[in-house]
């Protein structure tokens, strides 16, 4: 009897153990390092932008330790369901598309999606102005998903790239005519740098919720609820003590959260 007492007891301490461990398991954040302000990485290599600062806001908060996975942009959905990572926050909107493959938590920013060409150009509506135009956009993003269903009409190319800097990249070197994407990024990552000197936004913006859906979410697999529910009070919980606004005034001068 005393063996059965003492073996209950190393299973339910082992049991304990391993539920602490679990507790204690870092939580795999996955992100697309080349998105600036969002996310890019320092001269030294270190992942910074607005997500990563947002993200380690969060797992503070949370009082969880995380760390950051770095994946392009359409290899996120698919390291997050073979359990690579635990999470995606790397400026993911959240679509109704996405939702058949992830769930995704409350939104964490909203920012509307324009077009950028060459200064001059003198394009009102890329819609139907770009006929026979190349145009690029992030593979495997809500812009890419637009941009192809508009070009059916509009008569314009998509050309798809594995990272925003690629696509600013040829868009500079002349091999781009236009680049749709998000407003912020294009105004951060490509005209306000050397590269971006003598391009301009056209047209105006976009915000169909078809396509842009509510805004960026943190993504995580699906039916885990759990975690979800963790970042979606986390979240009220930086914008309501202060530290979203701290992190948001670091790289903005207007309201990124949106309405």
């Amino acid at each position: 009897m005393k063996k059965l007492v003492m073996f209950g007891a190393l299973a339910l301490s082992m049991l304990s153990l391993n539920a602490v461990a679990e507790d204690a398991k870092p939580i795999r954040l996955g992100i697309e390092a080349a998105y600036p302000p969002f996310s890019m990485k320092t001269a030294d290599g270190k992942l910074t932008g607005f997500d990563v600062d947002i993200g380690d806001a969060l797992c503070k908060q949370m009082d969880v330790k995380c760390v950051w996975v770095e994946q392009e942009f359409d290899g996120l959905i698919p390291a997050l369901k073979v359990k690579k990572i635990d999470a995606i926050l790397s400026s993911m909107t959240i679509t109704d598309d996405r939702k058949k493959n992830v769930d995704f938590t409350i939104k964490y920013y909203h920012t509307p999606a324009r077009f950028v060409m060459k200064e001059g150009s003198g394009v009102k509506d890329p819609l139907t102005e770009l006929k026979g135009k190349k145009v690029g956009v992030l593979r495997a993003s809500t812009h890419d998903r637009y941009a192809t269903d508009m070009a059916k009409d509009a008569g314009f190319e998509v050309v798809r790239y594995g990272s925003q800097q690629e696509a600013n990249l040829d868009m500079k070197s002349g091999r781009l005519d236009a680049m749709l994407a998000d407003s912020v990024n294009l105004s951060d990552g490509f005209l306000k740098t050397d590269a971006g000197k003598g391009f301009e936004f056209v047209g105006p913006t976009y915000e169909d919720a078809k396509y842009f859906g509510g805004g960026a979410g943190i993504a995580v697999r699906k039916g885990d609820t759990e975690l979800a529910e963790k970042f979606n009070k986390a979240i009220t919980e930086i914008r309501a003590n202060g530290e979203y606004k701290k992190v948001q005034d670091k790289y903005f001068d207007f309201d990124v959260y949106g309405h």
